[in-house]
């Protein structure tokens, strides 16, 4: 047992170190062949004595099971978003102010590129990662440590032999390029939702319960930043929140200087330590050098095999930092450069028509394959027949495409004088491509319609609104499903769901028994969803979840909403006229009024409770705006206490907006809100804030 201890032991120490010299060096010193070997040996030690297993070992990188659910824990060291820059004037101004707030007469800057992934805090206690969260609202975040175990480039171990009792080490979580393609075209072969980008699918890899699923999907890591606690060494004088200590020297020793007194000097630390750091950085003497960095990545950001959406640029100088400080939100000694939307020309090969749940004709631009912000794009929206004709395109046209939104390729302007003489003006279809009827544009509207609520891509839509995680969230009727059961005839309308018997499943294709009885459970279960679901599930236009629980909560019955004119409906906050008027004519129908009697019949709920908002609340007339995942809050809930104080929700950052309420993995929202000037909440500042706004 003693030889079989040390030889773990050894065999740990060569694997770790391997490792080290191929994700973190790029320097492979063993043969993989070699490798495999000493982990498999490993590996049958540790089975026959399970005692020997450690968690720093290189076997217990993916956990056995599977875990329940994610755990909230609070931030040691709080994660500071970053404020913005988007032109060289603003980082003038930052200077300024740095200057102006310190007796600093000189600075250097450290430039890193902005890695765009989700950011990450991982806790090591003597050497030996305990912990790994994520940044949440900066205060929280949610334990993902079997999850992060798995990301090879994130040592389980520093690479000390006298490790500090507590380390702190923050960084970017991403996927690699190659990675995304990968697992996109696997998600369309098994006819799965595509993730819109790297980052997005790097948040909802993180999230995953099995953390095997993680393992697979290859993500990879950045160190920028390292923290050791000040309770930790009396020789540690200070803390600077996400910063390392200016005084590390009996703790961790640096073989070029006793002390660490700057970024730079903590980004090689942080490398010699066993984390992999970005490469492409920089030493900038003054704001010339910042842009010409800035300028320079600009274009050879696209060259790279990750998704890069901008520049972090620090006061390299840790003791100026210091003196610097915080804001509430963010580093004064810290700002960070946003590239514009990348814009590039590709050629229009064909224009297709696509119709949506409500009957609108939307063009969209077939393209020569480009790659754009990091994806392969081959098509791009058009949005609708007046934008189609102020552009004035061509099929054969060469365009030039933008991400709108960072998510959705747009074409942003024709480059006419490139068109060829072959080059074919496209014109807006006068009936519709799904059902041939005739479509109508109302001179009001800039979008052509299908009225025909036959049309097979009207019903397709309006059952998947249905079944849409804020409306009826019914798990197991997926697009292909749908497609399927409107080419059979099985379903016309949403109502003939719930008449659907198993025999009639188990007739489509790829579907077994125990997927048809999920199906049907889940529709079975959507019958208890509340009233203001059902509504917003009817697809009636203009109103979303948010209008439709503020009609809900003043209409307690369908009975009472059907009934009530206009006026009525208009008077409620946050309504206004036109979603009034969308309200009484879709009521006024026939065929509507026939499927509200088909969905009562099978038990759907068409009644709850009306309140009122409270006359005295101080956030009448306010707006909010929700973004990321609350850590004790479901989001129904937050909206719920926003409407009963009398405020208003919407799902998009504006000028008009008075909160934004920050959850975990928030987005571009708090970034625009945070540009635009608007206060930000997490939920214990939400929970306050309602609270007192209703005394």
């Amino acid at each position: 047992m003693e030889e079989s201890k040390k030889r773990s032991q050894e065999l740990r120490k060569i694997l770790q170190a391997a490792s080290y010299a191929y994700y973190i060096l790029d320097a492979p010193t063993l043969e993989d062949s070699v490798y495999d070997r000493l982990y498999r040996e490993l590996q049958d030690l540790e089975n026959q004595y399970p005692d020997l297993i450690t968690t720093d070992s290189p076997t217990q990188r993916v956990g056995e099971r599977p875990a329940l659910q994610f755990d909230s824990v609070q931030h040691h060291i709080p994660l500071y978003s970053l404020e913005n820059a988007f032109s060289h004037e603003d980082l003038q101004a930052w200077e300024e102010r740095c200057r102006k707030i310190s007796d600093l007469t000189s600075l250097e800057y450290v430039c890193e590129l902005k890695i765009d992934g989700s950011a990450l805090a991982l806790t090591y206690e003597h050497g030996v990662l305990t912990r790994g969260a994520t940044r949440g609202d900066g205060i929280s975040g949610e334990d993902i440590t079997a999850n992060i175990r798995t990301i090879r480039s994130i040592p389980l171990r520093l690479n000390l032999d006298n490790p500090p009792a507590s380390v702190e080490v923050r960084g970017e979580a991403f996927m690699g390029l190659q990675s995304f393609e990968q697992i996109n075209e696997m998600r369309s072969q098994q006819g799965e939702t595509l993730f819109a980008n790297p980052r997005n699918a790097t948040a909802g890899t993180l999230r995953q319960l099995d953390a095997k699923k993680v393992s697979d999907r290859n993500l990879d890591f950045f160190a920028y930043t390292l923290h050791i606690s000040s309770n930790i060494s009396s020789n540690i004088s200070s803390n600077i929140s996400s910063n390392i200590s200016s005084n590390i020297s009996s703790n961790i020793p640096n073989p070029e200087t006793e002390q660490i007194f700057s970024q730079w000097a903590s980004l090689e630390l942080l490398q010699k330590l066993g984390f992999k750091v970005n490469p492409n950085r920089e030493i900038c003497p003054d704001l010339d050098g910042i842009k010409n960095f800035c300028d320079r990545w600009a274009t050879e950001r696209f060259n790279l095999p990750y998704m890069t959406d901008g520049v972090v640029i620090k006061i390299n100088s840790l003791n100026a930092q210091e003196q610097l400080g915080f804001t509430n939100k963010f580093p004064r000694w810290a700002i960070a450069w946003k590239y514009p939307a990348a814009e590039v020309p590709t050629l229009v090969k064909s224009i297709t028509i696509q119709v949506g749940r409500t009957g609108a004709l939307t063009p969209v631009a077939e393209l020569e394959p480009v790659l754009l912000a990091g994806t392969t794009v081959s098509r791009a929206t058009l949005h609708n027949s007046d934008r189609l004709q102020a552009l004035n395109l061509h099929i054969g046209d060469t365009v030039i495409v933008r991400k709108a939104g960072e998510i959705i390729p747009e074409v942003v302007r024709v480059l006419e004088e490139l068109r060829p003489e072959s080059a074919q003006k496209f014109v807006m279809p006068t009936e519709c491509p799904e059902c041939s009827q005739t479509v109508i544009k109302p001179e009001t509207e800039a979008v052509t319609r299908c009225i025909n609520l036959s049309c097979p891509a009207i019903v397709r839509g309006a059952i998947e609104h249905w079944v849409s995680r804020d409306a009826m969230d019914i798990n197991g009727i997926g697009e292909k499903l749908i497609a399927q059961l409107v080419d059979r005839e099985l379903v016309s309308n949403i109502a003939d769901l719930y008449d659907l018997t198993i025999e009639q499943l188990l007739t489509l294709e790829r579907m077994g028994k125990k997927s048809a009885e999920k199906a049907l459970d889940a529709i079975n279960t959507s019958k208890t969803k509340p009233w203001s679901r059902v509504l917003y599930g009817l697809g009636i236009r203009h109103v979303g979840s948010s209008n439709a629980q503020l009609l809900t909560d003043r209409f307690s019955s369908v009975e009472l909403l059907a009934d009530a004119d206009p006026d009525a409906i208009a008077q409620i906050y946050g309504i206004g006229t036109e979603i009034a008027q969308a309200v009484h004519q879709w009521f006024l129908v026939p065929s509507n009024q026939n499927l509200i009697i088909r969905l009562q019949n099978a038990g759907l709920q068409f009644t709850g409770i009306a309140t009122k908002p409270p006359i005295n609340s101080a956030l009448n007339g306010k707006t909010f705006v929700i973004t990321g995942t609350l850590p004790n809050l479901k989001r129904d809930d937050a909206k719920r206490l926003v409407q009963e104080s009398g405020g208003k929700i919407t799902d998009t950052v504006s000028k008009k907006t008075n909160y934004l309420i920050v959850g975990a993995d928030a987005g571009s929202k708090l970034e625009k809100a945070t540009s635009l000037g608007i206060k930000c909440l997490d939920e214990a500042e939400f929970l306050e804030l309602i609270s007192t706004s209703n005394l």
